[in-house]
């Protein structure tokens, strides 16, 4: 039993590690298109290795997740 516990209390406190904020997005445009964030209708927000992505509509999604390096290198700009 006290294996247990000890086992979901490791578990428990990694799993809260993993659930760390992710980096503000810096852009007011979108990351893929570089259209005006709401422009297009409702903003896409994603989460891409530990950094919060926004994007202008749905099919931005699809090229961004086809080459992320690439629109990645715009935020660190």
């Amino acid at each position: 039993m006290k294996t247990t516990l000890a086992l979901l209390s490791s578990l428990l406190l990694g799993a809260s590690l993993a659930l760390a904020a992710p980096a503000a997005y810096p852009l007011k445009t979108c990351v893929v298109s570089d259209n005006e964030l709401g422009s297009m209708g409702k903003v896409v927000t994603k989460v891409y290795q530990d950094q919060e992505i926004k994007l202008c509509c749905k099919p931005c999604i699809k090229k961004f997740d086809a080459n992320p390096a690439k629109y990645l290198g715009k935020l660190k700009k």
